[in-house]
């Protein structure tokens, strides 16, 4: 075996693994660590070590699994690569010319695998000269003919500020002492012309959110690896834009929303690579001269309670926060064909949660890793401690967590609402739901570069649910295939037009946002009343849809649904993946039906007839995305649905979705006259109870009165009335006017017992009439009373 490189000796490996623990080690240890570090010889020396440590892993054992196999996977892979490679004027590899969308990006990554299969142990490859001399020759081919300061950049702006230069940095960095000054110099030029100075100092275009973070990476490492104090810092300084909370446009919010490209609700792919990138940059710069010290450095470890845990179910990410990676699946040139489904969303965060958890305090720490350990262990569809998208080094700090001695935490139950985003999610024991909606702030759709050219409803009022059941029953619903076989004119839980509508309707890069601002609600953190202003993308539609988040069921209500463009109109009560053949018996019964395995629904007011098809539906990934594999599968469905007719002029509906739920249960509660009473249901408002849970819900589109409240605006309102004589109220203003407005509860009430600064009491007595300036940012207010 070839001698392993002598950059990576035992002592090296010991160097690098202990920089990576004094990750922002806490206040009590902080002072210690940067005088410890200060006094080393070459401090750049030693953040470049720290790094390829970050990059390749430390604390395994690479003839273990899952390492051994990884390594070894590796090392093949690289083999390939190297063979293959054939040098042009226009190419490193045969079918991969330096031209868009990603030619150049995809150049280096094959480098970066070769590299990894070079300098990691165990690859079959490890220290191999052919293989170095390889990725050398590769390193002045792509800089010769392409990436250098004289070309002018061409194409995708990412490709050439961030996808690039990311994979050339970590490329130096691994192979930093088996690479000449001119090399290593022709690198740093590169990455200075292309990601200038100016990206960094002004936060706008592109240089912002999850891009400012990866800008940032790729400029820190070249400060470091050309041994340049003024770069680091420019590269340290330029993230404190990213922390502060933001009111509009790209960045996290503070009802935990995470927005980018102006009006994407972005969590779960762009909201990973800022997690995963600053998790890497603070441990990079820990306690060394370049530390990040920001406060408001404390929001993002805020976020990842506020704004990832509340959408990671069992492993997955919630696909209403994935944008146009929805439709990636199997990408065409990935060599181990991973599908990049929610599952894969999830565990990239996961990963990162687990990385960032080095610079969070200790209590922070062991929530996390609580959390992270209860999603190992949960996660059957997809295991994360085998996932293929990791390299050795992610393995490794999650095996860490799982080997913790911390004990795995459940799913926590309770209710989300992003309002900045236009998402909320519901948790019950066994089952969680996930409203996906639009408006003039928020996309309904993004596609763009091939991806996602049919997500038009996605934002329509989508609801999605994961059942207590294992495969499509539960975690694997959405995972299964679900995005290239389902009907995208009938996902669940949207009322939409069925006029055909072309591929990128309405326009790429999240350009079709609908001309509504009532989308929003109010929550305790337990139940909400959840609204959403629809209008049709490319059609007449219009429709006023609520969700009212309760116990064991989502209460739904539609009305004022109108359209005039000559096709029928549809509420998709649900679309259910039953996988390649399911055989899951669907039973129906006086306003009721029951999907065996998965749950049921309630059509309490015989809304008209539910219409029931079960079909076989084939597609690829190809054709949702021109980047995806042309392999055809072949998925069940069992699609329920309401027919409004043709044009209909103000249509309704009610049902209840009751995920999880059995068949006696179902049919028990359609017998039940008492659990639900609607007080309204029409385009002006929409409300409802559930006493056996003290519970009123109300969505008023206009002033007025619905049941026992009446509002002087649009307001979203819930009651939750409790044992002992109380009630709280939540209200909230989703048109996001800002303007003051008045709600009365004509209830008797003896006394406000505590509220919100935002509200001012008017009277108490035989009825409640409080003043609420609710601001701009849909927030909900509270006021406690006891009743008369």
């Amino acid at each position: 075996m070839p001698p392993i490189p002598h950059d990576w000796s035992r002592r090296t490996f010991l160097t690098a693994a202990t920089a990576t623990a004094l990750a922002l080690p806490g206040p009590a240890s902080a002072a210690p660590a940067t005088a410890r570090r200060s006094t080393m010889a070459d401090e750049f020396t030693d953040l470049r070590r720290r790094w390829v440590a970050l990059q390749l892993g430390t604390g395994y054992d690479p003839a273990a699994e899952p390492y051994a196999s990884r390594l070894a996977g590796a090392g093949d892979l690289a083999t390939r690569y190297q063979a293959a490679m054939a040098p042009t004027d226009t190419s490193l590899w045969p079918g991969h010319p330096f031209t868009p969308p990603s030619g150049i990006t995809q150049s280096y990554h094959r480098l970066w695998t070769m590299t990894q299969a070079y300098a990691q142990p165990g690859t079959g490859r490890t220290g191999d000269p052919a293989l170095l001399d390889a990725v050398r020759t590769g390193l002045d081919h792509v800089s010769a003919r392409v990436y250098n300061p004289s070309t002018t950049r061409y194409g995708n702006w990412w490709e050439w500020q961030i996808g690039s230069p990311r994979l050339l940095m970590d490329i130096v960095a691994v192979l930093y002492e088996h690479l000449d000054p001119d090399r290593i110099a022709a690198a740093c030029a590169a990455v200075d012309h292309f990601v200038p100075d100016a990206v960094l100092r002004d936060y706008s275009g592109t240089s912002t959110g999850a891009n400012r973070v990866d800008l940032c990476r790729s400029v820190a490492l070249r400060g470091v690896l050309g041994r340049s104090p003024e770069k680091t810092a420019l590269a340290r300084d330029a993230l404190s834009p990213v922390f502060p909370y933001v009111t509009s446009g790209d960045g996290l919010y503070a009802d935990g929303s995470f927005v980018q490209h102006l009006w994407v609700a972005y969590t779960g792919t762009y909201g990973q690579v800022l997690l995963d990138g600053l998790g890497r940059l603070f441990a990079l710069l820990a306690g060394s001269t370049w530390a990040v010290t920001d406060p408001h450095r404390q929001i993002v470890l805020d976020s990842v309670e506020r704004a990832y845990a509340p959408l990671l179910r069992n492993g997955l990410m919630m696909d209403s926060v994935n944008g146009r990676a929805i439709s990636r699946g199997i990408l065409r040139n990935d060599p181990r064909g991973t599908m990049r489904s929610d599952h894969y969303h999830g565990q990239g965060i996961i990963a990162a949660i687990a990385l960032l958890a080095a610079g969070a305090s200790p209590a922070e720490r062991d929530r996390w890793h609580a959390r992270v350990k209860g999603w190992i262990e949960r996660d059957t569809v997809s295991p994360i401690l085998t996932a293929p998208q990791f390299g050795v080094a992610d393995l490794a700090r999650l095996h860490a967590v799982a080997a913790s001695p911390v004990p795995a935490a459940p799913e926590a139950t309770g209710h989300t609402l992003f309002a900045a985003m236009d998402r909320a999610v519901h948790r019950r024991p066994g089952w969680a739901a996930n409203i996906a909606m639009s408006s003039d702030r928020i996309a309904a759709y993004e596609c763009g570069n091939g991806e996602n050219p049919r997500g038009w409803h996605t934002g329509a009022g989508m609801l999605s649910w994961w059942g207590p059941g294992p495969g499509t029953a539960g975690d694997a619903q959405y995972t299964d295939w679900f995005w290239p076989t389902v009907d995208w004119y009938r996902l669940p839980g949207t009322t939409v037009s069925t006029k055909r509508l072309a591929d990128r309707e309405g326009g790429e890069w999240g350009a079709p946002k609908p001309p509504v601002r009532w989308v929003g609600g109010v929550t305790d953190g337990e139940y909400a009343a959840v609204g959403q202003h629809v209008r049709g993308l490319g059609s007449t539609l219009e429709a006023r849809k609520s969700w009212f988040c309760a116990a064991d069921a989502v209460i739904c209500l539609g009305a004022g649904i109108t359209c005039a463009d000559g096709v029928p109109v549809e509420t998709v009560v649900d679309n259910r993946n039953l996988g390649e053949a399911g055989t899951a018996a669907l039973t129906t019964g006086t306003r009721w039906a029951h999907l065996e395995g998965h749950g049921g629904w309630v059509l309490p007011q015989g809304t008209g007839p539910l219409r029931t098809l079960r079909e076989d539906r084939t597609g690829a990934w190809r054709d949702i995305n021109t980047s995806s594999s042309t392999e055809r599968r072949t998925r069940r469905y069992q699609t329920l649905w309401l027919d409004h007719g043709t044009d209909p002029a103000g249509a309704s509906y009610v049902y209840l979705l009751m995920p999880g739920a059995a068949r006696r249960t179902v049919a028990a509660r359609a017998a039940d006259p008492g659990w639900l009473r609607i007080l309204a249901n029409t385009a002006a408002h929409q409300a409802a109870q559930v006493p056996s849970l003290g519970l009123t819900f109300a969505n008023l589109w206009q002033a007025g009165t619905a049941g026992p409240l009446t509002a002087t605006a649009p307001a979203s309102v819930l009651v939750r009335r409790r044992r002992g004589g109380t009630a709280t109220l939540h209200i909230a203003e989703p048109t996001r006017t800002g303007q003051p407005l008045e709600i009365t509860w004509h209830r008797p009430v003896r006394g406000v017992l505590a509220h919100d600064p935002a509200i001012e009491v008017l009277a108490t007595g035989r009825t409640l009439r409080l003043r609420v300036s609710p601001g701009r940012a849909c927030a909900g207010h509270r006021c406690e009373v006891a009743l008369g």
